[in-house]
């Protein structure tokens, strides 16, 4: 079965460096993939894969599937890049490797039975759509969830920071206009900073302040200042204990301070990833039959996953895969994106391919297995 999954994997092989190739070509900024979602829709389509677009009434997400019933493997796709300097994180090469992954596994699982489903998701750099997706029930029919991420290491899926983002508003009850509004603005963005960084250094709760912003702290009308921030934590529990406590703070500091203050979510939760050991173990064993020996440790990620959400619900694993021949390539470069095309990295890309196919093979023919991963899941 493996072997004839092996020998189809080389008669796409031009086709799926065109894909890496065009994504490359094509870079387009967050929920405005519109190119890349029609070419991989396109071909999804040409490979008789039942493939909703405009997925949940947004433009650049689609729902693609292959074969009925359970195992449902799940593959996802991210192919936005940085609107100015292109995929520097290897989005490209991520699309093309799930891609691979289900075109050749559909070529085996109408023998075997399952289906294999790919799911597009615009976004990722900016306010990724997995969080709306997982709340609207597109991943609860999932059996298991398989993303490798192209990287200048390759290593065995990790965890991921927690965060909360949050936004305050704030005013003065004072009437002041011009310079003294100003003044006001700023010095009151600073005391509060420094109150909010004093809480959470001295509060021994592993929390973090990150993407601090400020806005409207010069005279405008109305004289609304805004501060932008996100706590990380290891973990999403460590964060919910001390919310309250931080709203509590602000509270009591605005009152203190004379000034309206509201207190909101920014954007959406994210939970910190739980990667699944018996799913990460097969693949790594995959990874080196095809040919990657060498794979470190998880790696731990210092900021957060948007597939994090997911995997408190379904096993997940993010490994991560060195598609680098120069150990000088720094990951999110310019440089990284141009490595994406090399033959080096399409040669990474198709074993990784393999071990992913494989991997899902493992999955669907063995339900001991998934129930290995899916008792894990529930003990953690």
């Amino acid at each position: 079965m493996k072997q004839e999954l092996a020998s189809f994997l080389t008669t796409i092989d031009s086709e799926l460096y065109s894909l890496t190739k065009y994504l490359y070509d094509n870079p387009e900024e967050s929920f405005h993939e519109y190119k890349a979602c029609k070419y991989i829709t396109d071909l999804l389509k040409s490979y008789n894969f039942n493939t909703l677009t405009n997925y949940l009434d947004v433009n650049t997400a689609f729902f693609s599937q292959f074969g009925e019933g359970h195992p449902k493997i799940c593959l996802i796709c991210e192919y936005d890049a940085d609107i100015n300097y292109g995929h520097i994180y290897g989005f490209n090469a991520k699309t093309t490797i799930s891609i691979g992954a289900a075109l050749t596994l559909s070529k085996t699982i109408s023998k075997i039975g399952g289906s294999v489903v790919l799911i597009g998701c615009p976004g990722e750099l900016k306010s990724s759509l997995k969080s709306t997706m997982f709340k609207q029930g597109t991943f609860e029919d999932m059996d298991a969830i398989l993303s490798a991420q192209p990287h200048v290491i390759t290593a065995q899926s990790g965890t991921s920071m927690a965060s909360l983002p949050l936004k305050l508003n704030f005013s003065s009850n004072n009437k002041m206009t011009g310079i003294a509004s100003s003044h006001w603005n700023f010095n009151t963005a600073l005391i509060i900073f420094n109150a909010l960084n004093y809480l959470i250094s001295t509060s021994k709760a592993s929390l973090d302040i990150n993407n601090l912003s400020f806005s409207n702290l010069v005279d405008s009308d109305p004289k609304i200042s805004e501060m932008a921030f996100t706590l990380n934590s290891v973990s999403s529990q460590n964060i919910s204990d001390h919310e309250l406590k931080i709203r509590e703070f602000f509270k009591g500091l605005c009152s203190l301070l004379n000034i309206d203050f509201e207190l909101h979510l920014s954007d959406a939760p994210c939970t910190e990833l739980l990667s699944s050991s018996t799913l990460s173990r097969l693949f790594s064993h995959n990874l080196k039959e095809c040919g990657i020996i060498n794979i470190d440790k998880p790696k731990n990620l210092s900021s957060y996953l948007s597939l994090g959400i997911i995997s408190h619900s379904i096993p997940c694993i993010h490994p991560y895969i060195s598609i680098t021949e120069n150990s000088s390539v720094r990951y999110g470069t310019n440089f990284f994106a141009d490595e994406t095309i090399t033959p080096y990295a399409h040669n990474i890309i198709m074993k990784t391919i393999k071990a992913l196919a494989f991997t899902s093979i493992d999955l669907i023919e063995n339900n001991s297995l998934l129930f290995e991963a899916k008792n894990e899941l529930n003990n953690k």
